[in-house]
């Protein structure tokens, strides 16, 4: 036990530094471009799709709640919502390039996520050719309201925040929480492993078969970063294969989904969402288990 423990602390502890310079960087692109960029994709409708699973790649979910808040003033399409939705990995990039050795995945991860995203968004536009004009909304507003912020899970952006809070405090408090839900996972699997071996850890999870990336799918839908932390740190242990983590990162909008539930009061239309979310993700995790 108190093996398994150290291993545990000192494989987050290897990563810490990684993280919090990871999260550094991130909170000064987010502090600089968030606001441009989700005006940008709401006033280019015809590429907007793939602008969108661009910018869902960007880790964290400040994206997807910029998305979600467009969807529910129908200044984005359905199609463009999605993509955000599906390209979006939480908190998934930071973890893994975290591990150094691990570091290749991520481009091979965000390059499957950006094609998926991609034609599922153009696909549904097709499909829902719905008005996104047909209640009323301010297209050339700020997505972000000048002395307004945008939440997010671990904290919010606005004016009147000190600028080490920002750009230290922030980063540093989601450095720690991070390292906490990847320290509670690689303990978990840990035990499991020296309790009862690999064979029954991958049994756990249902490998070789459909429900695995059902099971993926599920535990992305939960609206917290702990979620997408422990798909991939399940993933880089091996206990679930890469189409099964696909799944459950594409169905892993953060706090977009409820954000969505939120803003648009649409009932139907929230639940029709999160079906073609999770009817997308599932599909894309079998078929990539079956041909890779």
């Amino acid at each position: 036990m108190n093996l398994i423990l150290l291993d545990a602390f000192r494989d987050t502890l290897a990563m810490m530094p990684w993280l919090l310079g990871i999260y550094l960087l991130l909170e000064i692109l987010e502090n600089k471009s968030e606001s441009f960029i989700g005006e940008k994709i709401s006033h280019r409708m015809g590429v907007a799709p793939f602008l969108g699973a661009l910018l869902g790649c960007m880790p964290q979910c400040g994206f997807s709640v910029i998305a979600a808040t467009l969807y529910a003033r129908r200044c984005i399409s359905l199609g463009t919502l999605l993509a955000v939705f599906l390209s979006t990995s939480d908190e998934a990039i930071p973890v893994i390039l975290a591990q150094q050795d691990k570091a290749p995945l991520v481009l091979w991860l965000l390059l499957v996520k950006v094609i998926l995203a991609t034609i599922a968004g153009y696909t549904i536009d097709l499909i829902f050719k719905k008005d996104t004009s047909r209640e009323p909304h301010a297209p050339h507003a700020p997505v972000i309201p000048k002395g307004g912020h945008r939440s997010c899970d671990c904290h919010a952006h606005g004016l009147g925040i000190p600028r080490w809070k920002t750009f230290f405090l922030f980063p540093l408090k989601h450095t720690l929480k991070v390292s906490f839900f990847v320290f509670a996972v690689s303990l978990a699997i840990g035990l499991i492993i020296a309790k009862f071996g690999e064979n029954v850890l991958k049994h756990t999870f249902f490998a070789g078969t459909f429900f695995q990336p059902l099971l993926a799918v599920l535990v992305g839908l939960i609206p917290n970063c702990a979620a997408s932390v422990a798909i991939t740190e399940v993933y880089l242990k091996g206990a679930i294969t890469f189409g099964s983590t696909i799944a459950g990162l594409s169905a892993s909008g953060g706090l977009g989904l409820l954000v969505l539930l939120k803003e648009n009061k649409d009932r139907k239309e929230n639940a029709l969402i999160i079906g073609l979310l999770v009817f997308i993700s599932l599909t894309a995790g079998i078929l990539l288990n079956l041909f890779l």
